[in-house]
């Protein structure tokens, strides 16, 4: 049994808000390690809207910290 199959048979049985919480936990380890689907579309927003966030109105932002 590989370890997905594992990670299936032991939140299987789980009450839904506990696996839930487990399914929370794949999204975040997804998204930390650059791995959510929501990456690439960040990525692409990004690049899209370089040219409306490069402009000299905008310059004032680009003072702000970084969060």
């Amino acid at each position: 049994m590989n370890t997905a199959e594992q990670i299936y048979h032991s939140v299987r049985p789980l009450p839904e808000p506990l696996a839930s919480e487990v399914l929370d936990f794949v999204s975040f380890l997804k998204e930390r390690h650059g791995l959510a689907e929501t990456s690439n579309l960040m990525a692409a927003q990004a690049q899209s809207l370089e040219a409306a966030w490069a402009n000299d109105a905008d310059e004032v932002w680009n003072v702000l910290p970084a969060v």
